[in-house]
């Protein structure tokens, strides 16, 4: 068996892999785990993660676990070109900084974002306070700062003048309040202009193809009671 990658493309790590084994025509197997079905935090998932949750790759009879990991795995087995993961000790450094940092700064605003504007109202039926919302929403405008003045600068992309890992983590996390129908860069020239350039980078056509399930999410049903009972302490865990 080839290489199989575990991905719901609802969720921004595994919109980030998607994108980096496409765009790099790296052959693999798409094995869909549903995330709002629970799929993920089933018996048999847990035989490819015991920590049951996607992103998840399997290769032969080697199993990875971890965004990052699975990124600079693929990185390393392809051979892809430099630009994503320079051999350069000061650049690569720069791309480990960010994808470090990001875990609980832009992923976690991001998240948070997009579950207490969209998902909890509209898919779990719980409301969330005006107060919890624009609290959320303030924590984002401070990191989207934090990006733009630390890791973006003046410069085309994050690292320098190509894309690279951290590029395209970044960009996967920021369409996630995107589609909870955040103004993210509205009144952020500098952040625009590189979304645009990222998204060229990778190619329109598959930064919409990866995005469409994210941009759909306001449309989400309700989840079922079952579900959604399943579902309740995996979600307040990940977004506290």
């Amino acid at each position: 068996m080839g290489l199989e990658l575990y991905l719901d493309l609802l969720s921004q790590p595994c919109r980030a892999i998607y994108i980096f084994a496409k765009k790099n025509r790296i052959p693999f197997e798409m094995r869909t785990v549903e995330l709002l079905k629970g799929q993920h935090l089933s018996d048999a998932f847990a035989q490819v993660n015991p920590l049951k949750k996607v992103p998840a790759l399997k290769d032969g009879d080697f199993t990875l676990a971890e965004s990052v990991a699975i990124l600079l795995y693929l990185t390393r087995k392809y051979k892809v070109a430099d630009h994503w993961y320079p051999q350069d000790l000061q650049a690569c450094a720069r791309v480990d900084e960010y994808l470090a940092w990001q875990h609980t700064t832009l992923r976690r605003s991001c998240l948070r974002a997009l579950w207490h504007k969209v998902m909890f109202p509209v898919f779990l039926g719980e409301p969330v306070s005006p107060e919890m919302l624009a609290t959320t929403l303030a924590e984002l405008d401070v990191t989207l700062q934090l990006l733009e003045d630390k890791f973006l600068q003046n410069k085309a992309f994050l690292i320098g003048p190509h894309v690279s890992l951290a590029d395209l983590v970044a960009i996967t996390e920021l369409m996630h309040p995107v589609g909870a129908g955040c103004q993210v860069f509205e009144g952020r020239p500098k952040l625009a202009a590189w979304c645009r350039r990222v998204e060229a980078a990778v190619g329109e056509d598959l930064f919409r193809e990866a995005h469409e399930v994210i941009l759909k999410a306001k449309d989400s049903p309700p989840a079922d009671p079952t579900i959604k009972q399943k579902l309740m302490p995996a979600v307040l865990a990940m977004i506290r």
